[in-house]
């Protein structure tokens, strides 16, 4: 079993989420830590120059109260980190300097612009130092 796991959740997405949950419960015994993160992708100046001034705030506050509350609905002690940046670069970062084991990661079915470019799921595939569990 694992003793880190990362569970990047996607808010647009929470119904994954609470799947994602259970697999990494599932690959975790009592001593594992559980790390559900999100990522807040940053919005470029230019666009944020006609946005309220609060907004990213607002963002980061909604996201960690529903990952607390889908932490909480587990019935496990489970660690939540939000942070801002890419995605993938950013749960590659957190993997690092969390020293995690195994990052659960869930994936849409991919479309074409996928092929061309990878979606989050496979750029954490592809670079991650650690395994990397996909659930579609």
């Amino acid at each position: 079993m694992y003793k880190t796991i990362l569970v990047p959740i996607d808010m647009g997405h929470v119904v994954e989420g609470k799947s994602i949950i259970d697999m990494a419960i599932d690959h975790a015994t009592e001593d594992s830590k559980i790390i559900l993160l999100n990522v807040v992708e940053e919005i470029p100046n230019w666009a944020a120059i006609n946005l309220p001034a609060d907004i990213i705030d607002k963002s980061l506050d909604t996201a960690r109260d529903e990952l607390k509350a889908i932490a909480t609905a587990s019935g496990r002690k489970m660690d939540v980190e939000i942070r801002t940046g890419h995605s993938y670069n950013t749960i590659l970062d957190v993997a690092e300097e969390k020293n995690v084991d195994l990052i659960i990661v869930a994936s849409h079915r991919p479309g074409l612009q996928d092929y061309f470019l990878g979606s989050t799921a496979a750029k954490v595939v592809r670079h991650a130092k650690c395994s990397v569990l996909v659930v579609r």
